[in-house]
């Protein structure tokens, strides 16, 4: 199997398919994904943090056999890392085992060509235009041959970008000083740029320079406002390096976010808030490790705790001991108290499971940080004030987000998933403002992949794909959830929310048996990281699909432990997390009418209470079934004409063709052809619209049984002897309806289904569906 790149017609792979018979099928493989990687490190005894293996799988582009070999030569914490351009300092020697392989790649390469493949690896941007203006004259005819030989990718007037990372740093460790020197000193000449001139001028110098690391400083500022937080780090990083001890450097501070000057210190804590904002948490830490050993002063100290805290992501409950370092370093300091209570908050939130014990760390972050005049952390608090308050069905949680809306803005709180103007989507969804909401949440995408965090541009994308779910679109929805999910692998984020999102767009727009794989990824990723605050949402995603597959029993034991853990969290809004139906249809399905009515009760008097008109539309599927059951169909009827139309007026497609087709389907089970046939389509008319695969299948096979129930072979059967349960079973198995099928259409467990069918069976006189089939069609007059 060849491991390297694809060339021309010269290429081993090319001559080895002309040798042999024909026909012959040439299979390209893709390069493995971040999670494929990951997975294989494992294999091999390495079972690293995602971030690791997200860095070992950027450095060998994709290919398994790199994979191996770095992160065998690699350090206990992930260094060296070969996935950055290289300098005097960072180069590091390749494993010895993959020399072989470049060699070879690089070997029909001629002396200038392989220079100027030098320069491309060693800038930070590296478009032909520099590479010429650097004195490479011919980089245009070499970039082409390299592309040619598949070391690069086609070159337009962009970045040059190499096929496989591993190129640039073999021909950068292999080149001499004298030879390094001459590119950076060329490429520092012709740079028009500032971050890519500070970036070469900074790998020709050595020791320590108070002007070079101003200079940095200013271009990592410079890199920050372009929404290049990677870049950012590692030239505020080499600020750190050549800033002289007790010397501070000039705008190191990011903008004046720390006061007008730094040390090395703050240059380097300044770089790791840089590291976080791309989501290189390893980097973070390290910086924060190497801060806290030159730390001076509580606040540096507090700043690298913070740092530490961050870059755990959802796994707060991992960094549980750094909570005390910070709480003891930032004693009597209400600001450095304030950034701490707001991470408590998360930590009480997350790892505990409780939003009741979560916000009076909220409120206190706020408060203290009102007092100290920190913009940025008080406007945090508020909005994880007001989002604690939402969940818990709190009526000042409107006011607190206002206040949060109408604080002083700081540019970074304003890109950021815990930030208000990411609340204020939320919002909107809870008054069931759809239009409003996505066009609240494209705009925050917009603006984030511009200048925000992966992160933040993750649980974004996540939140488009769900509101697209309500608004029907489920195309768009799957696209989001995919791009989530992208972003999230790529950056080495932990994927439990970009999973969730994934498994309700498949669910609603693409395949069962996917979204089911999707959403136990969440549960997995959810649990792996301790999350409890996404662990319910993973939970419940897995419990509605199984619903929709005519699992009720499933569903019940998924959903009653999504129950039990919002409760746990003090959930009182149930618009947050809108679990209640499907649990209570569940119920119903499996016999549990108490529980069920239990359920319907307590969310209905909470969503009464706020004004929630979607769950309350919601909840008359679950009521409509009681009511049925209860023996008042046409009370059952008259529910589910009422919830279709509040979701019609509401816009709310999906939900509106539930109840359609849950009418549909009881007109059915009513012998009221005309009626189900008119519901029904309504159903799918809408489904169609939406792209929603699974319930356009749940539509078509009421409406085949319907068909099938207008038969003359189906008109008659002598059920004299048979229950009504019976009956319907009877009935439904005669025309073709699979055991889950029916437990589906009738909303009773499979063990039900095959009880009456036996039972139906010894009555009848028939052993077989073929013989119950035959006993229709020569049956009496008596209507099924």
């Amino acid at each position: 199997m060849r491991t390297e790149p694809v060339g021309g017609g010269t290429d081993p792979v090319v001559r080895a398919v002309r040798l042999c018979p024909q026909p012959v099928t040439t299979l390209p493989v893709p390069p493995m994904t971040e999670p494929e990687i990951a997975a294989l490190l494992a294999e091999h005894g390495m079972a690293w943090p995602k971030q690791r293996a997200s860095r070992v799988r950027r450095a060998s582009g994709g290919n398994p056999r790199f994979a191996l070999e770095l992160a065998l030569a690699c350090g206990e914490d992930g260094a060296p890392v070969w996935d950055e351009p290289p300098t005097p300092t960072t180069v590091r020697p390749l494993p010895e085992t993959l020399r072989a392989f470049f060699h070879r790649w690089l070997a029909a390469l001629g002396p200038s060509a392989r220079r100027t493949l030098l320069a491309a690896g060693v800038a930070a941007r590296p478009t032909p235009a520099l590479l010429r203006a650097a004195g490479f004259e011919g980089a245009a005819a070499e970039l082409r041959e390299a592309a040619r030989l598949g070391l690069v990718e086609p070159v337009t007037d962009g970045p040059v970008r190499f096929t496989q990372p591993l190129t640039a740093a073999l021909l950068y460790e292999e080149a001499t000083p004298e030879e390094r020197a001459r590119i950076h000193r060329a490429l520092a000449d012709a740079a028009t740029d500032p971050v890519e001139k500070a970036h070469q001028l900074a790998s020709l110098a050595r020791g320590q320079d108070a002007a070079l690391a101003a200079l940095l400083s200013e271009a990592a500022a410079l890199a920050r406002r372009r929404g290049d937080p990677a870049g950012a780090a590692r030239l505020g990083l080499r600020a750190a390096d050549h800033t002289p001890d007790g010397v501070a450097g000039a705008g190191s501070s990011g903008e004046g976010r720390r006061g007008p000057a730094a040390t090395a210190v703050g240059l380097r804590l300044t770089a790791a808030e840089d590291a976080l904002a791309a989501g290189d948490y390893p980097l973070v830490r390290r910086l924060a490790h190497r801060a806290l050993r030159d730390c001076r002063t509580p606040a540096d100290r507090v700043r690298a705790w913070v740092a530490v805290i961050d870059s755990s992501g959802q796994a707060v409950a991992e960094v549980s001991d750094v909570f005390r370092h910070a709480l003891r370093d930032a004693e009597g300091d209400p600001g450095l108290m304030a950034q701490v209570h707001y991470r408590l908050a998360w930590r009480a939130w997350l790892a505990e499971g409780s939003a009741v014990k979560a916000h009076p760390h909220a409120v206190r972050a706020a408060l203290l940080s009102g007092r100290a005049g920190d913009t940025r952390t008080h406007q945090l608090g508020l909005t994880l004030q007001s989002s604690l308050e939402f969940y818990l069905g709190r009526p000042e949680a409107e006011e607190t987000l206002d206040a949060a809306l109408a604080s002083p803005a700081d540019q970074r709180v304003l890109y950021d998933h815990n930030g208000p103007a990411y609340l204020r989507h939320r919002r909107h969804l809870l008054h069931d403002r759809l239009d409003d909401a996505y066009t609240e949440m494209r705009a925050l995408v917009y603006a984030v992949r511009r200048r925000g965090s992966p992160e933040t541009l993750s649980q974004c994308l996540a939140c488009l794909a769900q509101i697209e779910v309500h608004r029907g679109r489920c195309a768009r929805a799957l696209d989001m959830s995919r791009q989530s999910l992208r972003v999230a692998e790529e950056a080495g984020l932990s994927q439990g929310p970009a999973w969730h999102a994934v498994a309700i767009a498949r669910a609603a727009g693409g395949d069962l048996g996917d979204a089911l794989s999707a959403a136990e990824q969440a549960r997995r990723h959810s649990e792996d990281d301790d999350d409890r605050l996404f662990l319910p949402r993973a939970l419940y995603a897995e419990g509605h699909i199984r619903l929709i597959g005519g699992e009720p029993g499933a569903a019940v034991r998924l959903l009653r432990r999504v129950r039990d853990l919002e409760l746990a969290q003090g959930q009182g809004d149930p618009a947050m997390r809108r679990w209640q139906s499907d649990l209570a249809e569940a119920l119903i399905g499996e016999g549990l009418r108490q529980e069920a009515a239990e359920v319907v009760e307590r969310t209905w008097k909470q969503a009464a209470r706020l004004g929630r008109r979607s769950v309350l539309a919601a909840l008359g599927r679950p009521r409509a079934l009681l009511l049925e059951a209860d023996g008042d169909p046409d009370a059952a009827v008259r529910v589910l004409r009422r919830a279709a139309d509040q979701h019609q007026a509401l816009r709310y497609p999906l939900e509106e063709g539930r109840a359609r087709l849950a009418l549909g389907r009881l007109h059915l089970r009513r012998y009221e052809a005309d009626a189900a046939r008119r519901e029904l389509g309504a159903a799918r008319r809408l489904f169609e619209q939406a792209q929603a695969r699974p319930w356009l299948a749940q539509v078509r096979a009421a409406q085949e049984r319907l068909t099938a129930a207008d038969s003359p072979a189906a008109a008659s059967l002598d059920v004299g002897s048979l229950t009504e349960a019976e009956r319907r079973v009877a009935r439904r198995v005669a025309q073709g309806a699979s055991n889950r099928e029916v437990a589906a259409e009738l909303v009773v467990s499979v063990k039900t289904v095959e009880a009456a069918l036996t039972r139906a069976y010894r009555k009848l006189g028939v052993r077989s569906r073929v013989d119950l089939a035959r006993a229709v069609l020569t049956a009496g007059a008596k209507r099924l």
